[in-house]
């Protein structure tokens, strides 16, 4: 049978190990706590907690006044720790981690792509079964997600990665039903903008805190099996981000210490992207009075397919003397720099240090970063005291930065916008690709993407200017920028996952001690969508059929195909099958989904009666 997870039985169980025995009173109490708030989703992987440890890192509440580490109860602070905690530890042991090395192109992107399925499907269902605490007003809506698009060096008919993007909730029955009215009226009636879809959650008096996901951080590096920088990432918000309808894109991110950003205001210097960088290092050096060029370190991405677009960036810091960090670079503490991919955990190193010669140091990062990524680096940086600028750039990869950032200050629809794109980019353009451009400018002003500022930030992207973030990032490998182990195997079927929270208060570590408690064969079927099993070829006409079936096939389109999705009521789904890529299902799996889901529907009408198949 079973073990059943009760705070009683918990710490009966507790009082049986010798290694609990050995522990004090508090850290039996913690780990008690844990496992009682945290349980619906250590019941749903069939996981066992064995052991937490927490390290304050920024910061420490005082022990005599407890308080909440943010606007998120403790409670469900536990929850959204371990749901990452767990994201992490199936996506790395389910997730075919370096299953691409020597596979071609069309063979890497299908490891990608299984392996963004475990992990988005690992978090939303740890999301959905935190929400039965959440309070009874509340929602989280994923706001911004990775994976809608092809990255640089891949090509558009690879389609995009099952991913957690704008629009889905997590929250009580009811509340989640009134939710996703309003985001289909944002989807589908031109009339209702964000001004009406934030009046009308407020007039419920529903509270809605906006979520950004990255389920799975550097795929590539994962499918090809490097152990540095993957990791999961969840920021939740203490309101909804103001966006309107899927999106992703490119935006590009200037991030320093704050103190530059305020000493260059003093001398009435702005610093943002658009500051040329001979002005940022005047501003660096009045900053800190006498460090070297050679000694500020700038990152950013690397590699072939970024040339066109960051050679002027690269050049402009070499220009004066900066030194670029390439591949293998190390940090003061040995962490061994990539550069391919990864723009997020680089933000949590920025700073200066002094080495064994007394000489000053500053390590920063520039370029550009995907949207998601973007907003989360930026939303950390107040609380790290940063500065961080951003830019919105376009999807292409032909432009060189400078130019990428005026391009999204056009109009698409004025009458001269052919004449003026030609004019920026330097020859006359064809008409396919004035469209393109059109239509990439349009997409990000449908979806609500500020285009009227030459600069954002993350106040930005907030309805109200305060705003609360609590930023959770869990490693399933090493993390060269902050030192922190990945998913560690310690036993049989036993596993160390740490996760990082920082919010404005305070930061921490936490390590949590996971158990499979039905073995790792037995828990791959846990970990892996119901669709995935019967696409691998599990027969679904086996298998009996369950009410939950339905809500479980609903959630799992929206993850692994939303591009091949539209919803004309709240309650119908139409799955288009002509708008499947090979990319994402091969034609034999495209068949045989289509023929899962026609069977479902005729098998069972009433449960199914949202189902569409077009």
């Amino acid at each position: 049978m079973p073990e059943r997870y009760t705070l009683d039985g918990f710490r009966n169980a507790a009082a049986m190990s010798t290694s609990l025995q050995e522990k004090t009173e508090k850290q039996r109490d913690m780990l008690a706590q844990w496992a009682f708030d945290t349980r619906p989703i250590l019941g749903r992987f069939h996981i066992w907690l064995e052991d937490v440890e927490t390290e304050w890192t920024r910061g420490r509440p005082d022990p005599n006044k407890p308080s909440d580490m943010s606007f998120v109860p403790g409670g469900l602070e536990r929850q959204l720790a371990l749901t990452c905690a767990v994201t992490a530890l199936g996506t790395r042991l389910f997730g075919r981690y370096g299953e691409g090395e020597g596979l071609d192109k069309a063979g890497i992107n299908a490891v990608k792509k299984d392996a963004d399925a475990i992990s988005a499907y690992a978090m939303s269902e740890g999301l959905w079964y935190l929400t039965r605490h959440l309070p009874e007003n509340h929602a989280i809506m994923v706001c911004l997600g990775e994976g809608l698009m092809p990255k640089a060096g891949e090509t558009e008919e690879m389609g995009s990665n099952p991913n957690l993007g704008f629009g889905r909730v997590y929250a009580r029955p009811e509340v989640a039903k009134y939710l996703d009215g309003k985001v289909l009226k944002l989807l589908n009636d031109p009339a209702y903008g964000w001004n009406g879809f934030y009046r009308d959650i407020q007039k419920a008096g529903i509270t809605v805190w906006g979520a950004a996901i990255d389920t799975l951080e550097n795929t590539s590096r994962f499918a090809l099996g490097r152990e540095e920088g993957t990791m999961t990432i969840l920021h939740v918000f203490d309101q909804p981000l103001h966006i309107l309808r899927p999106y992703e894109g490119y935006m590009g991110a200037l991030t320093l210490p704050k103190e530059v950003e305020e000493q260059a205001a003093a001398e009435a210097i702005l610093i943002d992207y658009r500051t040329p960088r001979r002005l940022v290092l005047k501003a660096i050096q009045a900053t800190y009075p006498g460090i070297k060029p050679e000694n500020i370190h700038v990152w950013t991405l690397g590699g072939s397919s970024r040339v066109k677009r960051l050679s002027g960036l690269w050049k402009e810091w070499q220009d004066v003397g900066v030194h670029l960090v390439e591949k293998g670079w190390k940090l003061p503490d040995g962490g061994e720099i990539f550069t391919e991919s990864g723009t997020y955990s680089p933000t949590h190193s920025i700073g200066t240090w002094e080495d064994e010669n007394g000489e000053t140091h500053l390590f920063l990062c520039d370029g550009y970063a995907a949207s998601a990524e973007a907003l989360q680096a930026a939303s950390l940086a107040p609380i790290l005291g940063l500065h961080t600028s951003l830019s919105v750039f376009t999807s292409k990869f032909s432009l060189p930065y400078d130019k990428e950032r005026k391009v999204m200050l056009l109009d698409p629809e004025s009458d001269d916008f052919h004449r003026k794109l030609s004019e920026l980019i330097g020859e006359d353009v064809d008409q396919e690709t004035c469209e393109h451009y059109r239509e990439m400018i349009a997409e990000a002003a449908d979806a609500g993407i500020n285009l009227e500022k030459a600069t954002l930030n993350a106040d930005d992207f907030f309805p109200e200017k305060k705003w609360g973030v609590l930023a959770l990032g869990s490693y399933m490998g090493y993390d060269p920028y902050t030192a922190t182990e990945g998913v560690v195997k310690v036993a049989q079927d036993t596993y160390r996952v740490t996760v990082r929270l920082v919010s404005r208060k305070v930061a921490k570590l936490v390590t949590l001690t996971l158990r499979l408690m039905e073995g790792e064969e037995e828990s791959r079927t846990i970990f892996q969508p119901l669709l995935t099993r019967f696409l691998a070829g599990e027969d679904f006409r086996d298998r009996p059929v369950k009410i939950s079936d339905s809500g479980r096939i609903r959630n799992e389109l929206q993850t692994l195909c939303a591009e091949a999705l539209e919803f004309p009521t709240r309650d119908n789904m139409q799955v288009h099958f002509d708008r499947i890529p090979d990319s994402i299902f091969s034609p034999s799996k495209r068949d045989r989904l289509k023929e899962l889901l026609i069977w479902y529907k005729e098998r069972h009408p009433v449960w199914f009666s949202w189902l569409e198949v077009v």
